[in-house]
């Protein structure tokens, strides 16, 4: 029998999933650094930012992939990864955001690009330690709704929080003053093709964003909400201190495989989950 005869079209479309990486916004918070280049092409350790969310693609055996970016430098991005073929790609996606109109908003220009296909989005600046693998393949397998990853935190008040019971997420709270649970809502989200119906009904926050809490919650409410624990560090590179973890965290990481350590308090700061 073929190897077309075991894996029909139709099913290698049911269960094949595209990437998406999002890095815009001017990270106002990393300024000056960030008042010539985007966040995302800030060197973590020895390579780019944008570098460590599409190898968390490519390691989950994704090979779509598309770069949401925007600001003045966005062209910085085709300059560096051109078609992808630095990860094996034969080719990446890019598209423009204008302004900074909240992740949701963000996520909302991969429409076409996802074509109902099911996504799995990373935030440009979250690195993690080991590959989420084992997550997508459960997703693909999933028949409909979503798949987040938490984290155990001791400071879920800085992040967006899942509140758990009988093994499913029952609700999403973002950055709340008294954290119902200790799991931070990772910044890896696996969304099937109703997301951007989700998408077109949100109301803008306080913060004038639309939210990627409201999306999640969405999911919660039609019952379609799965999650896994996300193994091994995580940590995102938005500030000063966290850029700096994040690059610490990496060359532990690093120097681990060859045998030596890194002592570095920064390696195991509060925001670096472990």
């Amino acid at each position: 029998m073929s190897d077309r005869a075991l894996n029909p079209p139709c099913v290698k479309m049911l269960n094949s999933m595209k990437g998406i990486v999002l890095a815009g916004g001017t990270g106002s918070r990393l300024f000056p650094l960030t008042k010539i280049t985007n966040k995302h092409l800030l060197p973590i350790y020895d390579r780019p930012m944008i570098y460590y969310p599409i190898q968390t693609l490519v390691d989950a055996g994704i090979r779509d992939i598309l770069i949401v970016t925007g600001g003045r430098n966005s062209g910085d991005f085709l300059r560096l990864l051109g078609n992808g073929k630095h990860f094996g790609l034969a080719h990446i996606n890019y598209t423009y955001q204008e302004g900074e109109g909240g992740i949701a908003d963000a996520l909302a220009l991969a429409e076409h690009f996802a074509d109902r296909q099911k996504i799995c989005v990373v935030l440009g600046d979250n690195i993690i330690e080991r590959d989420i693998r084992e997550a997508a393949d459960q997703f693909r397998k999933q028949p409909q709704g979503a798949h987040i990853l938490l984290k155990r935190v001791p400071d879920a008040e800085r992040f967006g929080v899942a509140e758990v019971a009988n093994e499913r997420v029952v609700g999403i709270e973002e950055k709340p003053r008294n954290p119902k649970s200790n799991y931070a809502v990772t910044g890896i989200y696996m969304y099937d093709g109703t997301v951007f119906d989700k998408i077109r009904t949100l109301i803008p926050s306080g913060r004038g964003e639309l939210e990627i809490t409201d999306v999640n919650n969405a999911y919660i409410r039609e019952g379609t909400m799965t999650f896994s624990f996300l193994e091994g560090w995580w940590t995102d590179a938005g500030t000063f201190d966290s850029l700096l973890r994040a690059s610490n965290l990496v060359a532990n990481s690093a120097a681990k495989k060859h045998g030596t350590a890194i002592t570095d308090d920064l390696a195991h700061g509060e925001a670096a989950t472990v």
